[in-house]
């Protein structure tokens, strides 16, 4: 350290010089910096490479040929513009989309505090001023002032890399919380094509209830009135009464059921509960779509769902913080430095300039067994991270094999339902002649309504079920979330409110990154796990 007084004139540039010495030995130290803890790269499914799709490797040949891929936004493939536009307005306006949108700004942030410890951690100014007065007896006060301003500098340098490591971090967790907003959207969009189809299917199903209860009333007059004029059995107008009132009674609960998934769709797009305005057109007409072309590996098709990549940048994330524990390990070196100007107003005192600059060293030895078990729980951590990723990938293979093989075995019932449902009306047909003519009795009549209500039943319940499977298909391979990218994650009033309540503008106006090219999310080259 020194202490000199100094001129004004010349205060200057003595200070410069303290700064020129700070420079150099931080640049000499920065050139010596390491980095430790492993490296990260993309972690190794060994059954991934030989798996060829399973079930969906059948549906390549039933695939439309020809046609272009529309996987980033499959729900157009139904050609229903009520349900298109109720899935933008989920992807823009359902709660759960938005509370993911405001963890990629949690996550923004963490990421710049992150880059922040790169920087000197320890910025401290200081002032003083004094006024000091003495009261001379039969004379006038004397007063006389003083002063000072100190500026203290601390900069532990990243010599083992643990900041990088803090860095790298918050980095793979601002891409983890991009792939769970990717991963909400395709969730919404999947689960509103998914009630659509039901609240259609239902309507459907209430008009064919409706259509036979109508048949079977109009036969129960016949019976009632064959009865009064003696000319038919009791018994036929009660078996005609119970299955009436049974039709009958169905209708109440599908009623109920689609109010109810009328709600939980207003819920996915943030209305209050009733029906939605959208789909008072097309009603009683279940969407239907064919398959896309397939064009991307199994392998490829399971990588780029925003479940597997999320749970990738975790791992990535928890393999920096490794090194980051371990970083804890070594001494840390710092850069110390103060300068300060002290004066007062005495006429005969020198303003002088006090500075000093200086390596310092902390080392926490005997924190040893501490440190060490740090890095095993964090290294532990990492490990159950690898075995979740592991279980997401054969997750995600099991839900698109099942997904698959319920939609092609879905799409073989509907030829032989249709005929069935055929082959029911014509029975119900010729056993009506056959009861006005004499030669069947009422039973075969009754019969036959049973049978016709409960495969137009069946039929339509399939129909439905195709196109659920369908949309769990496109849903287990991933698709939909593309879009989102181009949306603001926050809207204009939730921006505005935010920027007025706190200093969000510039991190509100940075826009998403774009979809990846590659089948994984971009990440910092060069990282490898143990």
């Amino acid at each position: 350290t020194r202490r000199r007084p100094v001129e004004p004139a010349i205060r200057m540039p003595m200070i410069r010089r303290p700064v020129r010495a700070v420079v150099v030995i931080a640049s000499l130290l920065s050139s010596a910096c390491t980095t430790v803890g492993p490296d990260f790269k993309s972690p190794d499914v060994p059954w991934l490479a030989s798996w060829s799709g399973g079930s969906l490797e059948s549906l390549k040949a039933d695939s439309r040929p020809g046609v272009p891929p529309q996987s980033d936004q499959w729900w157009r493939n139904f050609n229903d513009p009520a349900l298109d536009q109720l899935i933008a307005e989920a992807q823009r306006l359902n709660p759960g989309v938005r509370t993911a949108g405001m963890r990629i700004m949690e996550a923004r942030a963490q990421l710049g505090i992150a880059g922040s410890a790169l920087y000197p951690q320890l910025q401290q100014i200081s002032g003083e001023a004094l006024r000091v007065g003495q009261n001379q007896s039969g004379g006038a006060d004397n007063y006389f002032s003083a002063y000072s301003i100190g500026l203290n500098i601390g900069w532990e340098i990243d010599f083992w890399g643990k900041f990088r490591r803090g860095i790298e971090a918050a980095d793979a967790g601002y891409l983890a919380s991009i792939a769970q907003y990717d991963d909400v959207q395709v969730l919404v969009a999947a689960q509103v094509a998914s009630l659509y189809s039901s609240i259609r299917t239902t309507e459907l199903r209430l008009r064919i209830a409706h259509e036979n209860a109508a048949l079977q009333k109009r036969s129960l007059e016949i019976t009632e009135r064959l009865f009064k004029s003696g000319n038919e059995a009791e018994l036929d107008v009660q078996q005609a009464r119970s299955l009436y009132l049974s039709t009958l009674a169905t209708i109440p609960e599908l009623e109920s059921a689609l109010r109810q998934t009328q709600n939980a769709l207003g819920v996915l797009v943030a209305r209050p509960p009733g029906p939605l305005p959208e789909m008072a057109a097309g009603t009683e007409k279940i969407p239907e779509a064919s398959l896309d072309l397939i064009v991307d590996m199994p392998a490829d098709l399971l990588r780029r769902r925003p479940d597997v990549r999320a749970a990738e940048m975790q791992l990535a994330a928890q393999s920096a913080l490794i090194g980051v524990s371990e970083g804890a390990l070594y001494p840390s070196i710092a850069l110390l430095g103060s300068v300060g100007l002290s004066a007062t107003s005495l006429a005969w005192s020198a303003r002088t300039v006090d500075w000093a600059v200086g390596p310092g060293l902390v080392w926490n030895i005997f924190d040893y067994g501490r440190l060490k078990n740090q890095v095993l729980v964090q290294d532990a951590r990492f490990q159950q991270l690898y075995e979740q990723y592991q279980d997401t990938v054969l997750r995600a293979a099991r839900e698109m094999d099942d997904a698959a093989v319920a939609f092609a075995n879905a799409r073989l019932q509907i030829p032989l339902l249709e005929q069935a449902a055929q082959a029911a009306k014509r029975s119900l047909d010729i056993a009506t002649i056959q009861y006005r003519e004499g030669l069947v009795d009422f039973q075969r009549v009754l019969d036959s309504q049973r049978t016709l209500f409960s495969q137009q039943e069946r039929l339509v319940t399939s129909r439905g079920n195709v196109t659920a499977n369908l949309v769990a298909l496109y849903k287990a391979m991933g698709g939909g979330w593309e879009a989102g990218r181009e949306r603001p994650v926050i809207d204009e009033q939730t921006r505005e409110t935010m920027g007025e309540r706190s200093a969000w503008q510039e991190l509100l106006r940075a826009p998403l990154p774009p979809p990846p090219t590659d089948s994984v999310q971009a990440r910092p080259p060069g990282r490898e796990t143990q």
